[in-house]
């Protein structure tokens, strides 16, 4: 067992395996236990990682480069799903919870800092390892379809703002502990800061429309750009001592517009949500230190159960907040909640750069230890239970909306407007039963019968897919005519290029 242990820990092709293992098991098993899917993976870590099982290091530079990549990737895919249209209609929300889940958690920090006998430096620091936060559960909003909502978007827009303004109170004390921090310094990064936003926004937007145009549809070339994008940004982003998820989301959004709903965004959200996102969690679970983290629990009890109590209140009122100014129900709020809960990513990186510059002691950055452990398995447990409901009420009142008998199209039929049923045609084989049934109706109602085949469109007119594709779907109209024919029918083809198939379906029936 031991040669095996150390064959798995010498050799970063059996340690990618054992990756590979872990992500394809547990977060099923784990789904079957009612159990978010990441809580698996960060189990997994924290068994396999040094105060488990010896089979991974956290910091061996395979691991190190797999959770890199998770973490970007997760916070790329984040803005590249953020409907640019909602998000800038939602700005005010994101800055306005940004601000709320900034500064409720951080003076709840300072109140604890504090009370416990920690300076002001020291104590306003721990306040910002409480205001920022990691989005763990954004793979599950995504999963059950609610990561465009109002409440979602607001939450990872206040992400950035908090992570960012976190960095930033780090940066002050840490060089106010070194005594070497002055007022140039700070406007100089925020100077550095707003130039760099502009130059990935605007810059990445411009130079991927212009390659995207070159290269046509070869999808290939367009996801190495999207995927050189975004190290690039996250690259710049440390250049100017910002953390690489900043430069990551604004990646995202820069992307967003040039990618659309393409085969290409498919592509490159599936790598990541497959592979090196559920790295990153399994890479967060390595880094909780086990013996620590028994310790703390028997001799920092009080101070680790201020702590956590202070990140919960105060997310808690921000949430609160939140609703009460922009009126999110009761679901979207506690979903908010939980997704601002998780404190790993910016929180730990921030405890480690504090704790080595002698600015906070041993039992804080042990609290702050047991602090990512909780909510790295509340936040994502809360979220798999709000956010589904985000969906059923969403549906419902949708449902309300949109079902009204007065308006109802197919209930009130204007006079003299003929009955008419639109086939979309696709598949061969089921094309003979849907013409026939088509048929039927039209000959009770003596209306008329059109059959509709729907071409995927391409950004090039010229390209041969989309010749194959209009050359097939003629031959299918064909085929409706003459089965059209076979019942006395006159069936009138209809043939339309859309980039979505169900919308084009739905404009076409209503042309008709």
């Amino acid at each position: 067992m031991d040669f095996l242990l150390e064959k798995v820990a010498d050799t970063p092709l059996l340690g990618f395996t054992l990756l590979l293992l872990v992500v394809l098991t547990l977060p099923p098993l784990f789904e079957r236990l009612k159990l978010p899917g990441l809580v698996g993976l960060l189990l997994a870590g924290m068994a396999l990682g040094p105060w488990g099982l010896q089979v991974l290091d956290p910091k061996g530079e395979t691991m190190t480069l797999m959770s890199d990549i998770g973490k970007i990737y997760l916070m790329f895919v984040a803005g590249l799903e953020i409907d640019l249209e909602d998000f800038r209609r939602q700005k005010n929300q994101a800055l306005g919870f940004g601000f709320a889940t900034f500064i409720f958690p951080l003076v709840a920090g300072v109140w604890v800092g504090q009370a416990f006998g920690y300076g002001w430096n020291a104590s306003i620091l721990l306040g910002s390892l409480l205001a920022s936060h990691t989005l763990l559960g954004y793979p599950i909003v995504r999963k059950f379809g609610v990561a465009g909502s109002s409440a979602v978007t607001a939450t990872i827009g206040a992400t950035i703002f908090t992570d960012i303004a976190a960095l930033l109170v780090l940066a002050i004390c840490i060089s106010i502990h070194a005594g070497d921090f002055t007022a140039s310094t700070l406007v100089l990064q925020l100077a550095a800061l707003g130039s760099y936003a502009a130059l990935v926004l605007f810059g990445l937007d411009w130079a991927g429309k212009k390659y995207f145009q070159q290269v046509g549809d070869e999808e290939g070339n367009q996801f190495l750009f999207v995927l050189l994008a975004v190290f690039i940004a996250s690259a710049g982003a440390q250049a100017i001592n910002v953390d690489k998820i900043v430069g990551a989301f604004l990646a995202g959004l820069a992307i967003n517009d040039v990618v659309g709903h393409s085969p290409v965004e498919d592509k490159v959200v599936f790598v990541g949500s497959t592979l090196f996102i559920p790295f990153f969690f399994v890479g967060m679970g390595l880094l909780v230190d086990i013996p620590a983290f028994i310790q703390a629990l028997g001799s920092e009890l009080g101070l680790i159960l201020a702590i956590v109590a202070a990140l919960f209140g105060g997310k808690l009122l921000a949430t609160l907040a939140a609703r009460f100014a922009y009126g999110y129900d009761w679901n979207e709020s506690m979903t908010m909640w939980s997704l601002s809960l998780p404190q790993v990513a910016a929180t730990l990186a921030a405890a480690l750069a504090g704790f080595n510059a002698g600015l906070l002691p041993q039992p804080v950055f042990s609290a702050v230890i047991v602090l990512m452990l909780v909510t790295a398995i509340v936040g994502p447990v809360l979220t798999s239970r709000f956010a589904p409901r985000i969906a059923l009420v969403a549906e419902g009142k949708g449902q309300d909306r949109d079902f009204d008998p007065e308006q109802d199209t197919f209930l009130n039929t204007r006079p003299g407007k003929p009955f008419t049923v639109v086939v979309p045609v696709a598949n061969p084989t089921t094309e003979r039963n849907l013409i026939e049934l088509g048929a039927l109706l039209v000959k009770h109602e003596s209306g008329s019968l059109g059959a509709l085949s729907i071409v995927k469109g391409h950004q090039r007119m010229d390209a041969p897919e989309l010749d194959l594709g209009l050359e097939r779907g003629r031959a299918l109209l064909q085929q409706a005519s003459e089965v059209g024919e076979e019942f006395g029918v006159r069936t009138r083809p209809l043939i339309r290029i859309s980039d979505d198939i169900a919308r084009g379906i739905s404009r076409s029936a209503k042309e008709a």
